[in-house]
């Protein structure tokens, strides 16, 4: 890698960084029980590394040089998935300024919307990966829009939120890893994190409804 006449390498070197910090802190922040301080730290250094690592990958996709429509799309489906499962924390007290969760939501909604139909305009084939990732993103992001029309729903449903959303962001940072390194076939790099990752999401949500069930 010629980092003197290619700096977007630096880019790319930095983004490999903060992903794998990104990694290691969001598996502690799984294995941690939720709401220890260590569970917090690592979730913390989860959510900064992991951020900063999107933003880098967005900014790497949209230079010329290095442009990709289909990771951009990713990147952003991963920065949806982060940011809206960190500002679920907030609505354990109350719903504030809704606002910008408001816009992450309708940012989602249009690039879950143009990750499913551009490629059948460009190619008139469907992108399997896109269109589950768009898929995933665009049923999500509908759900947080409708919620948001309830603020005082939000109480109760801030942990589903934060789970969900951080937890998929891992996902995405796990996927990442798989299929860079090859570890196995694309496609099951690509989409076996998200299937094994979605039962463990319902499993979480099931555990969550029998703990109100109980309190009630």
């Amino acid at each position: 890698m010629d980092l003197e006449n290619d700096p977007v390498s630096l880019l790319i070197i930095a983004h490999a960084i903060l992903g794998g910090v990104a990694l290691l802190a969001g598996s502690l922040a799984m294995i941690f029980k939720k709401g220890s301080k260590s569970h917090k730290r690592s979730g913390k250094v989860f959510f900064l590394s992991m951020l900063a690592a999107a933003l880098i990958a967005i900014v790497i996709t949209v230079i010329p040089s290095h442009f990709s429509p289909f990771l951009l799309a990713i990147g952003i489906f991963s920065l949806y998935l982060l940011l809206s499962g960190y500002r679920a924390l907030k609505f354990k007290k109350s719903a504030q300024n809704l606002f910008p969760d408001q816009l992450i939501s309708a940012s989602m909604l249009l690039a879950g919307i143009l990750m499913i139909v551009l490629p059948l305009l460009m190619t008139s084939k469907l992108n399997i990966v896109l269109a589950v990732f768009g898929g995933i993103g665009l049923l999500s992001a509908i759900r947080d829009l409708l919620l948001y029309q309830h603020p005082e729903k939000l109480k109760s449903q801030w942990l589903r939120l934060h789970l969900g959303n951080m937890i998929g962001a891992y996902i995405a940072s796990l996927t990442a890893f798989l299929v860079v390194n090859q570890f196995l076939p694309p496609l099951v790099g690509w989409l076996g994190p998200t299937v094994v990752g979605t039962f463990y999401i319902l499993w979480w949500n099931r555990k969550l409804g029998r703990s109100k069930r109980r309190k009630v």
